[in-house]
């Protein structure tokens, strides 16, 4: 998903606008999350960058979207830029010791 929101309408306020944003980014990553995993992948993994425009967006981790989204409506910006693009994650294997808790 590469798309640039809007938090202007003539109808809508700010704050609805929002929420349907934050949704619609819930939805995206619930169905790229749900496709079948490539042979030898462990989980589905994210890259996402956000920012006022495309040229400006910086690389975000996941869980700090909803954060990054809010910032923009105390902003109070016209628009802003996000980027979610998955990608296959792979799980770091921990040694015996660890996993005993030693």
């Amino acid at each position: 998903m590469k798309k640039t929101f809007s938090l202007t309408h003539e109808k809508i306020k700010t704050p609805r606008l929002v929420d349907a944003i934050k949704h619609e980014v819930k939805k995206y990553l619930k169905r790229e999350r749900n496709k079948q995993l490539p042979e030898g992948v462990d989980f589905w993994d994210f890259d996402c960058k956000y920012g006022n425009e495309e040229n400006e967006a910086e690389t975000v981790h996941v869980s700090t979207l909803n954060k990054c989204i809010d910032k923009a409506e105390q902003a109070e910006l016209k628009s802003f830029y996000l980027e979610i693009l998955a990608k296959p994650g792979y799980r770091n294997k921990s040694t015996d010791m660890e996993v005993d808790g030693e």
